[in-house]
C-alpha cells in the first residue's frame, strides 16, 4: 500500500498547566496520519462490501451460481472474517491479475499489437523501406497470419520501432489518444469496452474487502498505465508489465525520460514471479490468469503458506467471445490447464460460468 509522504518526526510533550499537551501531532507525524486514514478507508470499504452482502445483494451478479463463483466467495469470506482460522491481515491481501485474456479480450491479436499496427501505418510514409521488410510488409498489407508467424522476433521489431524514440509523456499521449477511438474489429466497440464484466465485478468486490488488486501483464507497462485506473480501478503504481529502457535527459531546459529501442524487462512466464517479488515485495494469496504465460505466477502463489486461490479463465465461448486453448497462437493454454486440473485450481469456463461477457454499452437494450 502506498504511504503518505513525509519524514518521520518525534512528537514532543510540552506542559500546559497540569495537563500535558501534544504539539501539533498531525503535522509532526504525517506517516501516522496516512496510516490511520488508510486503515479507516479500508474499514469503510470492507464495511460497505459486508453491508451489501448482508442486504442480500449479489457481489458478482454476472457470474452463474456455479462452483467457480462459490469458491471465490468462500475464499474471500474465509480470509476476511475476523476470528476465522484462515483470516489474512489486510496488508497481506495481495491479488495479481494478468491482463490480456484475463481482464479483456486478446483475440484476434493482443490489443497492444493492434496499437503497434496502427502506429506502423502512421509512420510508414517516413519509412519506405518497410514496404519490403518483414514484419512491416505484412502489417502494411494486412497479412495478419504472416505477422503472427514472425513470432517473438517480429513482434519485438514492431514494438521497438513504434514504441520508442520519444519521451514517456509523449508515448502516454499517443496511447490515450488511440485508446479513446480504436475499436475491436469483430465487436465494433472500443477496446476499453471489451473488458470482461464478471472480472470488473470481481476487482471491485475484492477491493471492497480490502484486497490490493495488482495487474501483472506480459504487455507493456507504459501502454497499460495511462488507462487502467478509469477502466479497471487499478492505479498506475499497481500495474506491472514488460518495459523498454529509458534514459534521463534535459530537453529545452526540462527533464524528460527518453524511451530507448532496447528491452529492459519481459514480464511473462518466469518473469512474472520475479517482477511480483521485485515490485510488490509480497507473495500474492490469489492469482488470476488465462494462459501458459501465467503458469509461473500461479505456481508462485500456490507455493505460499496459508489459504490460496489460483484461477484460470478458460475461453470456451465462441459465440459471445472466442473459444481457444492449446492450439491458439495467441493466449495458448496448454500446460497451465493440465496443471490446474491436476492441482485442483479453479478453472472458470466462460460459456458455463459467466452470464455476460462484456459491459452493456450505453443506449443498448
Amino acid at each position: 500500500m502506498p504511504r503518505s509522504p513525509g519524514a518521520e518526526r518525534r512528537t514532543r510533550l510540552s506542559p500546559g498547566g497540569n495537563n500535558l499537551k501534544l504539539r501539533p501531532a498531525l503535522k509532526l507525524c504525517p506517516q501516522l496520519l496516512g496510516g490511520l486514514w488508510r486503515a479507516l478507508l479500508i474499514l469503510a470499504l470492507a464495511a460497505s462490501g459486508s453491508s451489501a452482502q448482508a442486504n442480500g445483494q449479489d457481489p458478482l451478479p454476472s457470474w452463474q451460481d456455479g462452483p467457480a463463483k462459490k469458491v471465490i466467495l468462500a475464499f474471500v469470506r474465509d480470509v476476511t472474517a475476523i476470528g476465522s482460522p484462515d483470516y489474512v491481515p489486510v496488508e497481506e491481501r495481495i491479488t495479481t491479475f494478468d491482463n490480456d485474456g484475463t481482464l479483456w479480450t486478446e483475440q484476434p491479436m493482443y490489443t497492444q499489437f493492434a496499437f503497434a499496427v496502427d502506429r506502423v501505418k502512421a509512420l510508414a510514409p517516413d519509412h519506405p523501406e518497410w514496404k519490403q521488410t518483414q514484419p512491416f510488409k505484412a502489417v502494411l498489407e494486412g497479412d495478419s497470419q504472416t505477422f503472427l508467424a514472425s513470432g517473438e522476433r517480429g513482434v519485438l521489431q514492431l514494438i521497438l520501432a513504434t514504441h520508442t524514440g520519444m519521451t514517456s509523456d509523449e508515448f502516454a499521449v499517443l496511447v490515450k489518444d488511440w485508446i479513446k477511438t480504436a475499436q475491436h474489429p469483430r465487436f465494433h466497440r472500443p477496446y476499453t469496452q471489451c473488458v470482461y464484466q464478471p472480472m470488473l465485478e470481481l476487482l471491485s468486490y475484492l477491493r471492497r474487502n480490502a484486497f490490493a488488486t495488482y495487474i501483472v501483464s506480459g504487455g507493456g507497462v507504459e501502454f497499460l498505465r495511462p488507462w487502467t485506473q478509469p477502466v479497471y480501478g487499478v492505479p498506475p503504481e499497481w500495474v506491472i508489465g514488460s518495459s523498454v529502457k529509458t534514459k534521463f535527459e534535459i530537453r529545452a531546459g526540462q527533464p524528460v525520460l527518453l524511451r530507448m529501442p532496447e528491452v529492459d524487462f519481459v514480464d511473462d512466464q518466469a518473469g512474472k514471479p520475479v517482477a511480483i517479488d521485485k515490485f510488490i515485495g509480497r507473495r500474492p494469496i490469489a492469482a488470476f490468469g488465462n494462459s501458459d504465460g501465467d503458469l509461473q505466477m500461479l505456481e508462485w502463489t500456490a507455493a505460499g503458506k496459508g489459504p490460496r486461490l489460483m484461477v484460470i479463465i478458460h475461453h470456451t465461448d465462441g459465440d459471445r467471445e472466442y473459444a481457444y486453448d492449446r492450439n491458439s497462437m495467441v493466449g495458448t493454454l496448454d500446460h497451465a490447464l493440465d496443471e490446474a486440473n491436476a492441482r485442483g485450481w479453479t478453472v472458470v469456463d466462460m460459456k458455463r460460468d459467466w452470464k455476460a461477457i462484456f459491459p452493456r454499452l450505453q443506449g443498448s437494450p
